[in-house]
């Protein structure tokens, strides 16, 4: 399919997952009523509470909330990413897990959040990820009919690197559901999504979370969806939503054909 519409789920995840799930569900199910062929949740959508309860709602892939969201997918016939939430490790800590599942429900890619948010701006927002959260260490990518999606999680946002890797394997549209903090979020957030897309050449397709949060800080909204020449074709307004615009993979081609940065490349490594 080289023309359809995507979607991204902007919402205020709580610490009850049944709430939660519940929530996601009906978004997902207006986005596809809409017409939506893709369709994107925010990171840590499902449960959002306090780090000592983490390990009370870590999940196996396959497990309870993979199987709910294949039946959905299959159900409405999208490809549905699953933003993120948190998968069962060989240690304590989890990871911070993102799911790419197809309309016939099968796992088309599993990636786990690669850079974790560690950080304290005084009397603002202070996150330690790391102490309840273990790093991947995997670029992934999948091939559907929607084009190669390429799969990232919030603070990865920073590391142009990855992005990078993403474009290196075929990546033409790149998700990074988030959880973006609003100081941070005010500063950098529309200008980090736009110079991925610009210098990838890649659509963006950014679910962010929206509101004041179980630690008690907000979190940004702004949730995006920029094409390849950096231009933002959908943004959130300030409440739980969803938005919607067209990606083009023709117009992709085009933007890579009439300016071919990418295939100018000399440093590889």
């Amino acid at each position: 399919m080289r023309s359809y519409l995507a979607a991204a789920i902007q919402m205020t995840a709580s610490a009850s997952k049944e709430e939660n799930l519940a929530k996601a569900e009906t978004f997902v199910r207006l986005a596809a009523e809409r017409g939506a062929a893709l369709v994107v949740l925010p990171e840590v959508f499902s449960w959002r509470g306090r780090h000592k309860k983490e390990p009370e709602q870590v999940e196996p892939i396959p497990g309870p909330t993979t199987h709910r969201l294949q039946e959905l997918a299959t159900q409405l016939g999208v490809h549905l990413l699953a933003g993120s939430f948190l998968e069962k490790s060989d240690e304590i800590r989890a990871y911070n897990t993102s799911l790419l599942i197809s309309p016939q429900g099968d796992l088309l890619a599993q990636y786990r959040k690669i850079h974790l948010f560690d950080v304290d701006i005084p009397g603002q927002v202070s996150i330690r990820e790391s102490d309840s959260m273990k790093p991947g260490g995997a670029v992934v990518v999948a091939s559907t009919s929607l084009g190669t999606i390429g799969l990232s999680v919030c603070y990865d946002l920073r590391f142009p690197e990855l992005y990078r890797g993403l474009s290196r394997k075929g990546a033409e549209i790149i998700s990074v559901p988030s959880a973006f903090t609003f100081p941070t979020g005010a500063a950098h957030w529309e200008a980090l999504l736009r110079a991925r897309a610009i210098e990838n050449q890649v659509y963006i397709i950014a679910p962010n979370q929206i509101g004041k949060n179980v630690y008690g800080f907000a979190d940004y909204g702004n949730s995006m969806i920029i094409d390849p020449w950096g231009k933002i074709i959908a943004r959130a307004p300030d409440r739980e939503c969803f938005i919607t615009a067209e990606i083009d993979l023709d117009y992709l081609e085009k933007v890579r054909k009439e300016l071919p940065c990418l295939a100018h490349q000399r440093l590889k490594e």
